[in-house]
């Protein structure tokens, strides 16, 4: 039998994966991308009595695959907190999925693990931006203030790897990624021994500072959409440039749109941050996906990105 780790490539994905395989380690194939790459089960040669494990990739994204490796006698276990769509009903799928807008794989892994291996929990919910459920998590194992930010920061960073086109846009491969913090039951034990930590937060910054000179930006009273130039750190620094400005109008949503190769736009959208609603349904009315409080695109048409503006603008607008 075949077992398959199948995850986001971003903070979360890999932490959450992390932490659940310090509790049940095994030996399994890694199936994982950039973040937007969230229909990775298509990627899953399994068999019958195989088994596979699914973390935070949206399981409405992935019905199809999902249905097909069921039907052929495959064992699924799927941890998520995206749109998931009708749950099949199934005796091979064991499905552990809250879409509450406070949550994150990294934290339903943690619940279903009783506390274990929490401070993991903490760096995948500080960088899936939602530091109120982190810094709960945090204060729950009495950790330090200082601690906590460096776990602030290891999240952050290694969200921000996850943003790409490609594998060739980010600095780390995900599966590359995984494998670093794998010998690590404390991600400060990571930090300390690892100058990965230190390198993606170089070039984070770096990037964060090209978007905040370059972004060109369109304003209604309750929303912003930002436009990224075509570039590789564009690529990269979308999501983290989304969460800085979510964070920093948390009354507000945004948008921040940067151009793909082939011409179409990739797309990350922020909910305000004092009313996390409404980014998931945006998104889905344009082919994207995701949560209530952060969603995107992957392939917006330029010919719809007037339509898009105008939507991000009626939704958030209206208080939703």
């Amino acid at each position: 039998m075949t077992q398959f780790d199948v995850f986001n490539g971003d903070a979360d994905g890999i932490c959450a994966l992390h932490q659940l395989r310090l509790k049940h380690p095994v030996v399994a194939q890694l199936v994982t991308g950039v973040k937007r790459d969230i229909r990775l089960l298509r990627h899953v040669n399994a068999c019958p009595g195989d088994s596979v494990t699914v973390l935070d990739v949206s399981l409405d994204a992935n019905r199809d695959s999902l249905r097909s490796l069921l039907g052929h006698g495959v064992n699924v276990e799927y941890f998520d907190h995206h749109f998931s769509g009708r749950i099949p009903h199934a005796a091979r799928l064991i499905p552990h999925i809250d879409t509450s807008a406070d949550t994150c794989t990294g934290l339903i892994v943690n619940r279903y693990l009783r506390g274990e291996n929490r401070l993991w929990a903490v760096v995948a919910a500080y960088g899936d931006n939602l530091a109120d459920a982190a810094h709960r998590v945090a204060t729950s194992c009495g950790l330090p203030h200082p601690g906590e930010q460096r776990l602030r920061e290891l999240g952050e960073a290694i969200n921000y790897n996850a943003y790409g086109e490609s594998i060739v846009d980010l600095i780390v491969d995900p599966a590359t990624m995984y494998r670093e913090i794998q010998p690590f039951s404390s991600p400060l034990d990571f930090i300390a021994a690892s100058s990965l930590p230190g390198r993606l937060t170089l070039a984070r910054n770096e990037d964060i500072d090209s978007a905040l000179r370059y972004a060109a930006v369109q304003r209604s009273p309750n929303a912003s959409a930002y436009m990224l130039p075509d570039a590789a750190w564009s690529r990269r620094v979308r999501g983290e440039f989304a969460n800085l400005v979510a964070r920093r109008e948390p009354s507000h949503g945004h948008a921040v749109l940067v151009p793909r190769q082939d011409g179409k736009y990739v797309v990350s959208v922020r909910a305000p941050v004092g009313a996390p609603c409404g980014a998931d349904q945006l998104c889905r009315e344009f082919g994207g996906s995701g949560r209530l409080a952060a969603a995107g695109i992957d392939e917006l048409d330029p010919s719809r990105i007037d339509e898009f503006v105008a939507a991000l603008a009626a939704v958030f607008d209206d208080g939703h």
